[in-house]
């Protein structure tokens, strides 16, 4: 499905979507743009599941290797490094 919208970009962006599309490597400014956001959610969705698996790696670890939390402990530990 397509859906039409007007856009605007900024002139470095415009610029550079011209550019891809002089050089052949997609067919209209539109079309650069549609592929930019795609590549921004896939790599967006990577990024979650990326997250989401770590976090439930470290779930499943031993009681006695989770780090102890308080309100402000986690900040202190990072400051302190």
């Amino acid at each position: 499905m397509t859906v039409k919208q007007t856009t605007s970009y900024t002139d470095e962006a415009y610029s550079y979507a011209q550019a891809l599309v002089e050089a052949g490597e997609f067919s209209s400014v539109s079309a650069a743009a549609s592929a930019a956001l795609i590549a921004l959610k896939r790599a967006r969705d990577a990024e979650q599941r990326l997250l989401e698996s770590e976090v439930l790696r470290r779930a499943k670890l031993p009681p006695d290797q989770w780090v102890e939390w308080s309100p402000g402990a986690l900040a202190a530990s990072i400051n302190a490094r």
